[in-house]
């Protein structure tokens, strides 16, 4: 059952959430940012094989997870890759599609996700060995309740200055306990108290070069537990 669903505005393809002003992906390159940052910010696809499991912040478009699946595939990792998703505003598949569209180098997989998926479905297989599972509400909430450990983090709220409650120190301590020992999570942001939050979760916090237009972006590596 879902309470709320995204509302948006459109800037030349991109969609824009209304409630938090800010794009759901790159102006320039959505697929090169989610590559850029969340796939070698957390060394992937390197570490896949055998049971993998990545946990997300935002799902959004569900960009990332289409990305994901792409290097999981052309890279021929074997095993189970386990995607879980926080999402407390999910996009109608509808609009997922819409802004899709943006990106002809993952239209199949696009076309089986929305085929296969829709939002509150809960745990689904969508290919061979590949779970997709978006969880539905205010992870603040849902998160600390999770009863999963993830391998990578995808760090993809809003931006901390306009969406604060994806980037509560509270909740960045629930990612540090969901994480197994050596996991990694990378962001696109690299703000000083996101920094700080992480490294009070337990992560190692390391500022590399960002994408784009953005000078850096954080990634870390848990090394010991809080």
């Amino acid at each position: 059952m879902m309470d709320q669903t995204a509302d948006l505005t459109w800037k030349g393809g991109v969609p824009i959430a209304t409630q938090f002003d800010d794009p759901y992906f790159s102006l320039d390159d959505g697929v090169a940012e989610t590559r850029h940052v969340f796939l070698g910010g957390n060394d992937l696809p390197a570490r896949f094989g055998g049971a993998f499991d990545i946990a997300e912040l935002g799902f959004g478009t569900g960009l990332n997870f289409l990305v994901t699946w792409n290097a999981w595939v052309t890279a021929g990792a074997h095993g189970q890759l386990r995607f879980t998703s926080f999402e407390a505003f999910p996009m109608s598949p509808v609009d997922m599609k819409a802004a899709l569209n943006a990106f002809p180098e993952i239209a199949d997989l696009a076309k089986e996700l929305l085929g296969s998926w829709t939002p509150g479905a809960g745990p689904t297989e969508i290919a061979e060995g590949l779970i997709l599972d978006v969880v539905i509400g205010d992870a603040r909430q849902t998160l600390p309740k999770w009863t999963g450990r993830a391998d990578a983090w995808f760090l993809d709220g809003f931006s901390p200055a306009k969406n604060p409650a994806l980037w509560d120190p509270e909740l960045l301590l629930a990612v540090g306990r969901h994480t197994k020992p050596h996991g990694t999570a990378a962001t696109y942001s690299a703000a000083g108290h996101i920094r700080r939050a992480l490294a009070d979760a337990g992560f190692e916090v390391e500022r590399v070069a960002g994408y784009g237009r953005k000078r850096h972006m954080t990634r870390t590596v848990r090394h010991h537990a809080k």
